[in-house]
């Protein structure tokens, strides 16, 4: 009962805001709420206060005794829904599969998966020396075992 009001709640307040979506969403044992979002253009300490408040506020803390925790997935995190690859179209990820782990540029999004590119230094096919090749690389969503967006310091 109380999961499928907290549910109901944070469904609510998502569908105010078409920019923020749901990464994960879990009540512990003790009534702990742990909300983790995500947005389009990035999730702002007032988006998560926007959230957290639509919960909190329509809940009896009498009835119902909980902390409530609503964060960002964070920089580092690794993606774990489709659309947050769409945000980070042309940037450099890390992407582990089950065969090996590929670093590149996202280049391009399906609905079955991206596309990274990326510059690698391989022999000449004749004579001695190396040249630089350009790779490109289709890995399909269900293949993705992590993938994370490389940041530039």
């Amino acid at each position: 009962m109380f999961k499928e009001q907290v549910a109901t709640l944070l469904n609510e307040a998502l569908e105010e805001d078409e920019n923020l979506f749901l990464i994960d969403f879990s009540i512990g044992l003790d009534n702990s709420i742990k909300v983790i979002l995500d947005g389009d253009v990035g999730v702002s300490l007032k988006d998560c206060m926007k959230i957290s408040r639509a919960i909190e506020h329509n809940l009896d803390r009498e009835e119902n005794d909980f902390s409530l925790e609503v964060a960002s997935a964070g920089a580092t995190a690794p993606m774990v829904v489709p659309r947050q690859y769409k945000k980070n179209l042309g940037r450099k990820l890390k992407v582990r599969t089950e065969e090996d782990t590929y670093e590149g540029d996202l280049t391009a999004i399906s609905d079955d998966g991206i596309i990274l590119e990326w510059k690698a230094r391989e022999p000449k096919p004749i004579g001695k020396g190396k040249v630089t090749v350009q790779k490109v690389k289709e890995i399909g969503f269900a293949e993705i075992k992590e993938a994370k967006v490389k940041l530039k310091f």
